[in-house]
């Protein structure tokens, strides 16, 4: 999925060069190993929710 939205981009890049895409994918990529942490935990909590939610429907 992620490979195919990139291919997308490599062909509809209007002034868009391979520098500036890869400097977009890196800064990406560090903000989410910066707050890792915090996003573990509200999944964590989007999924606890979740669960808790369906037992009390099916319950």
């Amino acid at each position: 999925m992620i490979i195919r939205s990139l291919k997308k981009l490599k062909r509809n890049n209007a002034g868009m060069g391979t520098v500036e895409m890869i400097l977009i994918i890196v800064v990406l990529i560090g903000l989410v190993l910066i707050f890792k942490t915090q996003i573990q935990e509200l999944a964590g909590t989007i999924f606890q929710k979740i669960s808790a939610d369906s037992s009390a429907i099916l319950a």
